[in-house]
């Protein structure tokens, strides 16, 4: 019989990687019987400390391995392209190497999910082409996931950038009235490619078997409530299943400064 893993796979970043790690630990706490694989990006943002820091992991916890994907270069890009942008095409250019890899460990071993980033939604298509299920660990939040799952609503109602809707209140399930021109940066201007990238990757939310969420209902109640009965997706009874698995929060030495991409969806 072959061994069970659940293979990771965080957005580069350390304070990313970090996060994955943190759920490693708690689904070994839970169940002793998988192993963990969290595949890792090659060729941005590659911090010199992550090699450090990955093999005190996996010195520490045998059942967490690290497998980096093969080198993928960054393409070159207009100097008026936005982070965002180039975060995005470099993970969706590391598709077919999560593809070539999923299949390699599945020749090994039983892949019973895969565990992806948000920016890491790309993933979701070979994995479910190969029968694996595809869950979202969404690290920021309940509130933070009911506006991303309802995003591709707030899209289709409006026709101009959000950045230029000034004045302009939004509603959205499980929050307070939110400014349309204080969202997140990457949602605020059509003409900016990772638009349409974080457009995309919130309509996959809602094609998740499941989302881990690093909140608890005493924490937002209004929001646990929002996605954990569907209202923020297009579809109620579509809605996948959302877990409360928070407070989730790495040891001080190991979270590190937060890196560039942590803060691009803070508000």
């Amino acid at each position: 019989m072959k061994q069970e893993t659940i293979v990771l796979y965080p957005v580069l970043g350390r304070g990313h990687i970090v996060s994955m790690v943190e759920l490693a630990m708690m689904l070994l706490q839970s169940t002793h019987n998988y192993s963990i694989i969290i595949l890792l990006t090659n060729g941005f943002l590659d911090h010199h400390t992550i090699n450090a820091y990955i093999h005190r992991i996996s010195s520490s916890h045998p059942s967490i391995s690290f497998l980096r994907l093969p080198h993928t270069p960054l393409p070159t890009f207009a100097t008026t392209v936005s982070f965002t942008a180039k975060v995005t095409n470099f993970m969706k250019s590391n598709t077919h190497n999560v593809a070539t890899t999923l299949s390699q460990i599945s020749k090994a071993t039983t892949v019973k999910a895969l565990i992806i980033d948000f920016f890491c939604s790309s993933a979701m298509e070979p994995a479910s082409s190969m029968g694996i299920p595809v869950y979202y660990f969404f690290t920021s939040g309940a509130a933070v996931l009911a506006l991303f799952s309802y995003f591709p609503k707030l899209h289709q109602e409006r026709s101009v950038s959000f950045k230029d809707m000034v004045g302009v209140e939004l509603s959205v399930p499980g929050n307070a009235s939110l400014k349309a021109v204080k969202l997140p940066e990457p949602m605020l201007e059509r003409d900016d490619p990772a638009y349409w990238d974080v457009l995309d990757f919130c309509t996959r939310l809602a094609k998740a078997r499941g989302i881990l969420v690093n909140s608890f209902s005493e924490l937002e109640p209004a929001a646990v409530q929002a996605v954990a009965h569907g209202a923020c997706f297009p579809n109620v009874k579509l809605a996948p299943s959302v877990y409360c698995i928070g407070p989730l929060i790495a040891e001080p030495q190991e979270s590190g400064t937060y890196d560039k991409l942590s803060c691009v969806f803070y508000y």
